[in-house]
């Protein structure tokens, strides 16, 4: 599995013009199932995007990157909607642009398998105890978003990076 991960203030998604799903201060993540991915792939992403500290500390010489969204999540932090994550799938993190200029899908995961999979993904991060808004899977959506820092980060669960 492939994620990248945004730090920001607010996310939201919409499909045919309705919200789907939409968080507050937290983290939007893009994820694209691949081949031969497992359950154990997606634990260790949802694991690493709730305990990764990329949110600053609230004292005024803290440093930018001192919590995670559970030890916000642990002190009550904000309003409704905070110290969330708005995920969405996104297959296309797994182009491979190294030839030609088409990118190729062929490590994606088919689109049969992958629906499944997320699911299974989005089961992992709710088992974390984050809440978790996401799109609607293989529809056309607009991602909304107000990135913060910026702060971008990219998880592979086969490279573990």
């Amino acid at each position: 599995m492939r994620a990248v991960i945004q730090r920001v203030l607010s996310a939201c998604v919409r499909v045919d013009g309705e919200v789907a799903g939409s968080i507050g201060r937290g983290i939007l993540l893009l994820a694209g199932c691949e081949k031969g991915d497992t359950n154990g792939d997606y634990e260790w992403i949802a694991s690493k995007v709730v305990n990764l500290r990329i949110f600053p500390s609230d004292l005024p010489d803290g440093g930018h990157f001192e919590k995670s969204l559970l030890d916000l999540r642990a002190e009550g932090f904000g309003k409704e909607g905070d110290a969330a994550i708005l995920a969405v799938s996104q297959f296309t993190l797994l182009g491979d642009a190294r030839k030609g200029r088409r990118p190729s899908f062929a490590d994606a995961m088919p689109v049969e398998e992958a629906k499944s999979a997320f699911e299974n993904f989005l089961g992992a991060l709710r088992e974390t105890g984050v809440p978790v808004a996401t799109g609607v899977f293989q529809a056309m959506m607009e991602v909304e978003s107000v990135n913060h820092g910026p702060v971008t980060i990219i998880l592979d669960s086969r490279k573990r990076l």
